[in-house]
């Protein structure tokens, strides 16, 4: 029996499907085989994206696997976990792209909170970066500047304001993921928060949100009116 999508009538593949509905009509495991291009002889791309996908359980766990976990499955070598690498950046610098050219919204976060998601994707340990931005708002560079445990981090206010200022940012946003947990910001995380903001009012830096990014889920100071700040003149 030959499982190749190009046996199935032409409205049922997924790249057919894509371009007479959009995208937003396939299925994870759809859009995955679109870029797989081909599958193995047990099962059609979209059958072993399928695979992969409930293997995984999560679409980001799947796109953070390792070549040697992914050669498990028959028909993924080095040129299926290219694709999947290439996939995986090219959202990450087209949502990059989009902060850098336009000005961040203050009271619409997710938009950056998608950006930041990126930049933490493949983290496995507890990390602090800062995103310097100019007076409009625009990215300027996104460093990781710190990196922990599982679920801590140890940070330098000094060094995290000789960045900003080596940059030539007017405004910054920090940021830090919680690798294993929920994006809610603890007693420490509070009080780190305001000391930051105390610094970056004496150098004439404005800290315009402290974002937590989690696997499932992110949390955004600004948007919980815990940054004082966010109260532009």
């Amino acid at each position: 029996m030959n499982n190749s999508i190009k046996n199935w009538p032409e409205l049922e593949r997924p790249r057919e499907r894509l371009i007479h509905q959009g995208a937003e009509s396939l299925s994870d495991a759809e859009l995955l085989a679109i870029f797989l291009r081909s599958g193995s002889q047990q099962h059609s791309a979209v059958e072993l994206a399928r695979l992969l996908i409930q293997h995984y359980g999560q679409l980001n766990l799947l796109m953070d696997a390792s070549l040697e976990d992914l050669r498990q499955f028959h028909g993924i070598g080095n040129s299926k976990f290219a694709q999947l690498m290439a996939v995986k950046e090219l959202g990450k610098r087209y949502i990059g792209q989009h902060v850098q050219n336009a000005a961040i919204a203050l009271q619409h976060s997710e938009q950056l909170k998608n950006y930041l998601r990126y930049e933490f994707l493949s983290e496995r340990q507890e990390v602090f970066g800062v995103l310097c931005l100019d007076a409009h708002l625009r990215k300027i560079n996104f460093k990781k500047l710190f990196y922990g445990s599982l679920n801590s981090c140890e940070i330098s206010i000094n060094q995290l304001l000789r960045y900003a200022i080596s940059e030539h940012a007017t405004n910054i946003v920090i940021a830090h993921n919680h690798p294993f947990g929920h994006a809610q910001p603890s007693a420490a995380d509070l009080q780190l928060t305001e000391q930051i903001h105390q610094a970056c009012a004496l150098v004439e830096i404005r800290l315009i949100d402290h974002c937590i990014i989690a696997a499932e889920d992110s949390f955004s100071f600004a948007e919980h009116g815990l940054i004082s700040t966010m109260k532009t003149a």
